[in-house]
């Protein structure tokens, strides 16, 4: 059946208007295909049939991926709640009972048998976890279009607009397709150089079982339907999508599941998608209700106001922070070009291009009241993703979200903060059913329904320190907007999470630490345990717990409560594990020197104390630096995508730019060059391989770090500069611990020429550069002691056990020049070269 539902030819003078716009766009749009405009991601030909060609726009809560092939465009949809299963716990009540006899196995060294037990006892016996999944794509036919020319497209993340244009028959064609963050829906416009060339029709395509596409009497496409069952837990999310085309010219008909325009001047698409999440313990909304509302919403405004609209709130955020490492004439090759040649040319801005990518994307795909970028971010095309595209919380959602504080996006960091919290409600069931504590506990992977179990074996899923990781960053926030309000509001959340491990930690019969068992280094097995990962008081877990009870101490000193409890943890902190040196000069991974040289696993987890935490300083901890800066030569460089992002930050913390400069060119190498170890594809996103998103973020991170670190005690400017970037350089719009914001940052030869820093807290600014200055209407004096700024302080570390086989050299570390500065809040201070 087919229904004709308009027809609408406009006059010449209106054809001709939009001929002389539609021209005007193209020029500008076109204006970077000699590379005059360095922040865009562009191409010569289409995606193809690979996802991982196409190129990603999302507005927190909707994610597209584009495609932009010729006579069948694609624009795959995802929607942020669309997850398989409903609210559930996943927690195992085998577990308590069977905690004394598991401890015991551990403790006499029969880790194997142990594991073989907790996967009876501890490991989830129901859900594993749910899936995040798509809702389905949107194709544009377009008849005639096989033979093409002049054919771009390009990603443009200075504005969040994916673009395509090519010419059939004399005629140019342009697509736009923007994924609108006030308006709430992804907006595809359409446009020819002639009047009457927009033919095409629409259609869904989905691999979601239980779904229903048609279109209505006004000739709206929509796809309805419910997610799948999952591991026992039934799929109750439902969703709808509505794609609404407003056409300027031609007509619009219909069958009963496609949508044809025919010889329009231009049309325009509205993807509406909405669905009845409201809460991880509540489903009661009305996903027909919403879908209708965004588009009820937005369908009198034209493509230009939704276009300025979104440009406007998209750049609030992006527009923070600016970097300029300079340019060549590599930048004039597109992006998958760029790709291939980064290993072996001078191509400094595409370091740039990367960096600012990694904040496009956490713009894009995490925004204040929605969902926390997930191992994907927001865009997944499969059913059934790996591992299940949710959080997994031994180090990739945290590393999604390095880069919020400090590159200016602390708002984003917000999804996920609201996840912690609502894990801590959930993880509380777990602590208690599981294990017998109080407070609150998390292990390895979380999703929507924030479920708190232990998944997918107990070789992984044992670990049980994802509620006291995860909690830092509630605690890290507060460091950066010293809100105090802020703290009091998750000062509960902290608490709870430091409550676990004091009725969860138990004495090692050996070593007499207070350590946590069963433990175990993420995913990694030392030979010594015959292939187990469990054991107790790994350094990771010393680590993290250390950081819990040091956060939650500080936290109830600056709020003046929990005077006892707080004595309770500073008696209990003193009794952890010291960080241990082994017998190759290394820093220990397990309580025993049994780390191995050779191993190249990809998680280094027990460096956690050189970053994301502090523990681990060139300045303050030389012996644990040295340690540290061994066990990753013995690791080696290569690894997966997200590993190798982590290790850029590390070799940033060791003061190493170079090498950490190495590991950026070995993540921005194409993944058919990298033999499976990580790299990029061609769109830019990170590589395990399969594409997880948290090697982007970490990227971010790393790269920050390299200019700019908050964390030791000062505010280092130019900490681990690369060689490749000393001749000139600028960043501005970086944030800092204590309410400090870089302004400008200006380097010539290595050296510090400019800084302007403002501070919104006050009090102070201890400077740590690598060159001396001066300030302008003041005295620069020389810093003296500890650093009196609170939000600067560092907990002392206990003296490390040392091997007696270790050989450790102590760092001989590059002059710098440390300055105090009071300063006044909301004021700005600028600093300049001096010889």
């Amino acid at each position: 059946m087919i229904r004709v539902i308009n027809t609408a030819y406009r006059s010449d003078k209106r054809r001709l208007s939009a001929i002389l716009l539609f021209v005007m766009g193209l020029l500008v749009s076109m204006g970077n295909v000699k590379g005059q405009q360095k922040l865009k991601l562009w191409y010569k030909q289409p995606s193809g049939e690979v996802w991982e060609n196409a190129l990603p726009v999302g507005n927190g809560r909707l994610g597209a991926m584009v495609y932009g092939n010729v006579n069948m465009e694609t624009i795959q949809l995802n929607e942020s709640s669309v997850w398989t299963g409903s609210p559930n716990h996943n927690d195992n009540t085998l577990a308590l009972d069977s905690l004394p006899r598991l401890r015991k196995l551990i403790f006499d060294g029969k880790q194997k048998e142990a594991e073989k037990l907790a996967n009876r006892t501890i490991v989830s016996t129901g859900s594993n976890g749910q899936m995040f999944q798509p809702v389905g794509s949107l194709h544009l036919a377009f008849a005639g279009h096989e033979n093409y020319t002049e054919y771009y497209r390009e990603l443009n993340i200075e504005n969040a607009i994916a673009t395509t244009t090519y010419k059939v028959d004399g005629v140019i064609y342009k697509r736009q397709i923007l994924a609108s963050f006030p308006d709430q829906v992804i907006a595809v416009q359409l446009t020819a150089s002639k009047p009457g060339q927009i033919s095409f029709t629409a259609f869904y395509s989905t691999p979601q079982p239980k779904v229903k596409i048609n279109t209505d009497p006004s000739g709206r496409l929509s796809i309805a339907g419910t997610v799948m069952d999952h591991e026992g837990v039934p799929g109750k999310v439902k969703f709808k999508g509505i794609a609404e085309i407003k056409n300027s010219g031609g007509t619009i008909s219909s069958t009963d599941t496609s949508v044809v325009v025919k010889n329009a001047n231009s049309a325009t698409i509205y993807i509406s998608i909405a669905s009845n999440f409201n809460s991880y313990t509540d489903l009661s909304g009305d996903q027909n209700e919403r879908a209708e509302r965004f588009l009820h919403k937005l369908f009198s405004k034209k493509f230009e106001t939704i276009l300025q609209d979104h440009t406007v709130a998209y750049q609030n955020y992006f527009n923070r922070v600016k970097l300029d490492l300079g340019t060549t004439e590599a930048a004039k090759l597109p992006t998958d070009q760029r790709l291939r040649n980064f290993n072996s040319i001078d191509d400094p801005s595409f370091v740039t291009l990367y960096y600012q990518y990694g904040r496009y994307l956490l713009i894009s795909s995490s925004q204040p009241g929605g969902q926390p970028a997930n191992l994907q971010g927001i865009w997944n095309n499969q059913i059934r993703p790996p591992w299940d595209s949710k959080y997994t919380i031994n180090i990739n959602a945290e590393m999604n979200y390095w880069p919020a504080e400090k590159t200016n996006l602390a708002e984003l960091h917000e999804p996920f903060l609201q996840m912690v919290k609502e894990m801590a409600v959930m993880g509380k069931q777990t602590a208690k059913e599981m294990y017998g504590a109080r407070g609150w506990m998390a292990h390895h992977n979380t999703d929507i329904w924030r479920s708190t179990g232990a998944v997918d074996g107990a070789f992984w899923g044992v670990w049980s320190q994802g509620g006291g990781w995860t909690s830092q960053h509630l605690w890290e926030h507060y460091l950066y907007n010293g809100n105090k309000e802020y703290l009091a509001s998750v000062y509960p959340v902290l608490k709870g999470a430091a409550t676990f491990y004091v009725d969860y930690l138990i004495e090692h019969p050996k070593y007499h630490w207070m350590v946590v068992n069963p433990d175990m280094s993420p995913e990694n097995a030392p030979a010594a345990h015959q292939g187990s990962s469990l054991d107790a008081g790994t350094t990771m877990t010393n680590q993290i717990v250390f950081d819990v009870f040091s956060s939650t101490i500080r936290a109830a000193e600056i709020l003046n409560l929990d005077k006892e409890f707080s004595d309770t943890l500073k008696q209990m902190r003193s009794r952890l594990a010291p960080m241990q040196i082994g017998q190759f000069s290394q820093l220990q991974e397990w309580l025993d020197d049994i780390d191995d040289p050779a191993d190249h696993h990809r998680h280094i987890s027990h460096l956690y104390g050189l970053f994301p935490s502090n523990q681990i300083s060139p300045y303050y901890t030389p012996g644990l630096y040295s340690a540290a800066k061994n066990t990753l030569l013995q690791r080696g460089d290569i690894s997966t995508g997200w590993s190798m992002g982590w290790k850029v930050n590390w070799w940033a913390k060791l003061l190493d730019g170079n090498h950490a400069y190495k590991l950026i060119k070995n993540q921005l190498t194409p993944v058919v060059m990298s033999n499976g170890n990580g790299g990029s594809y061609n769109n830019l996103f990170d590589a395990h391989p399969p594409f997880q998103i948290d090697g982007n973020f970490g990227c971010t991170s790393g790269i920050t770090e390299m200019l700019m670190q908050s964390s030791d005690a000062s505010l280092h400017l130019l900490p681990a500069l690369a060689d490749v970037w000393q001749r000139r350089g600028k960043i501005s719009g970086l944030r800092a611990r204590g309410g400090f914001e870089v302004l400008s940052l200006e380097w010539k030869e290595g050296k510090v020429v400019k800084a302007i820093i403002q501070s919104n807290l006050g009090g102070n600014l201890r400077l740590r550069v690598p060159n001396a200055m001066k300030i302008e209407g003041g005295i620069l004096n020389k810093a003296k002691g500890e650093n009196p700024n609170p939000f600067y302080a560092l907990e002392k570390i206990p003296e490390p056990v040392v091997s007696k086989k270790a050989d450790l050299s102590f760092p001989a570390l590059k002059k710098t020049f440390l300055y105090d500065i009071p300063t006044q809040p909301n004021k700005t201070y600028t600093l300049i070269f001096t010889n």
